[in-house]
């Protein structure tokens, strides 16, 4: 790309091609939430069993995230993303394999691991890009489309596994049927290793390589001569300060205050419940709500398109109401969302029974659930979803973002891996049982605890995390350093 330096270089088509890695992120996570339904009954796994194969994808992520500081310092964030996309491709062929071995577990475990390191990398390094490469007044808008990319990867996985699943008798997904729906991943992350090749690296990385002719030259395609010299000038300052300032460390107060407020953020994003709904959406229709499975996978891409559709709020208002009202407000939907399902459950009298012989709400309580979850879904869509994004790739100085980016990110995949694991032992657990069978919250335990957890993150959101619009990320630094 730097051969052709006189071309300009559109902002968009950079981010949409940065950001399929967001649509894998999504594509991967999703693609767990139809194949476990059935690979679950293929190997006749038990709850903790089951937590521990979706998890593993998480675990995976933790380690790519953990390590994908130090690596996108070395070799720069393009050719970490280059690497994700490889992972990912390796991935997504190796997942389908263990129905043709039987009892392979490890193998399909194996397999999620690598993937999951392929989005532990792609979640670090794509919104770190596409923050150092955007312009100020839009750069919160450009960093959602990170997020919007990942709902993208939920909407599309989900319709491909409704019509691979759908095509197909229950018999055939439970042998075969869930391998085609891992393999339809390679589909996007060949695409997202190709378009990599066409896109610029980070000028702002560049210029920490002394390389400060091809950032200028790069930030000119992108902004312009005059932004590109203002920006080129900035960075130049804010580098020029930390080579004169003693060796920092991220453990000094100031930098580590930053490093746990991004992390406890990031933790309560993942205690918010979404991705018990993500992973386990079609255990919650069948096993909570009683739904057929037809029914499940319709519900399925409802649930994708409401998470789509309020993306696009968070796109429309960040850089206009800003970041923390955002939080605030979404907080108070998931919220409300939640409690509407806890409550229809815990009063619930469970009077029928599913296709699939298990007790089932009446159809009035299912669709009160059902509006809770949408609910919940919406407002996590306009709110933690995207703008957790955002305000981890702006908080952290230049000298420790990858760092500080890597500890964080690390943090919201340990804690999705603990939900991951844990939501399913809680689902079985004997105080989550139905009353009728000597339980006490009659399915509704989850999602109370859910509901307390969002409720800290609200309060933490008001006191902890400042406005960051409309700022560049050297007036944040300096903004930050100040207080």
């Amino acid at each position: 790309m730097s051969n052709l330096s006189d071309k300009k270089i559109n902002i968009y088509f950079i981010t949409i091609a940065i950001t399929l890695g967001g649509l894998l992120f999504g594509y991967d996570t999703g693609v767990i939430n139809g194949t476990q339904f059935y690979f679950s009954k293929y190997f006749e796994l038990t709850g903790a069993l089951k937590g521990f194969i979706v998890g593993s994808a998480i675990l995976g992520a933790f380690a790519g995230a953990a390590g994908a500081g130090l690596i996108s310092k070395a070799i720069g964030r393009k050719s970490s993303l280059i690497i994700s996309a490889i992972l990912f491709s390796i991935s997504a062929w190796g997942s389908g394999l263990p129905s043709m071995l039987p009892e392979s577990v490890e193998l399909l475990v194996f397999f999620r691991i690598l993937g999951g390191i392929a989005i532990g990398i792609a979640s670090m390094n794509a919104p770190m890009y596409i923050a150092e490469i955007a312009p100020a007044e839009k750069r919160g808008n450009l960093v959602t489309f990170y997020q919007l990319a990942i709902v993208i990867g939920f909407f599309v996985v989900f319709l491909a596994t409704y019509y691979i699943g759908n095509g197909m008798s229950e018999a055939d997904n439970i042998s075969y049927g869930w391998r085609q729906m891992f393999w339809s991943e390679l589909v996007p992350s060949m695409l997202f290793f190709i378009l990599l090749f066409f896109v610029p690296k980070s000028p702002r990385w560049l210029m920490t390589k002394g390389k400060e002719e091809q950032a200028l030259n790069i930030l000119t395609r992108i902004h312009g001569k005059e932004v590109a010299e203002k920006e080129i000038i900035e960075i130049r300052d804010s580098i020029k300060s930390e080579n004169t300032k003693e060796k920092v460390s991220i453990f000094s107060k100031p930098l580590l205050g930053l490093i746990i407020i991004g992390s406890v953020l990031s933790i309560l994003q993942q205690f918010t419940g979404i991705n018990a709904v993500l992973y386990y959406g079609a255990d919650i229709f069948e096993q909570a709500l009683g739904f057929g499975k037809d029914d499940i996978l319709k519900q399925q891409i409802l649930l994708a398109t409401v998470n789509l559709l309020f993306t696009f709020i968070a796109m429309f208002t960040v850089d206009k109401l800003g970041r923390k009202p955002l939080l605030i407000i979404g907080g108070f939907g998931m919220l409300i969302g939640f409690l509407m399902m806890g409550f229809t459950l815990y009063f619930s009298d469970y009077a029928q029974m599913n296709s699939a012989g298990l007790p089932t709400i009446t159809s009035s309580e299912g669709i009160i659930s059902l509006v809770g979850v949408l609910i919940f879904i919406g407002s996590f869509a306009m709110s933690m979803g995207p703008v957790v994004w955002v305000i981890l790739a702006e908080i952290f100085p230049n000298k420790i973002r990858s760092i500080a980016m890597s500890i964080a990110v690390a943090a919201q995949w340990l804690a999705n891996y603990f939900i991951a694991q844990t939501f399913p032992i809680i689902v079985e657990s004997d105080a989550n049982k139905l009353q009728v069978d000597g339980g006490v919250w009659n399915n509704s335990l989850p999602y109370f605890l859910f509901s307390a957890f969002i409720i800290i993150g609200i309060i933490f959101v008001w006191k902890f995390i400042p406005e960051t619009k409309g700022k560049t990320l050297e007036e944040l630094e300096t903004l930050f350093e100040s207080k």
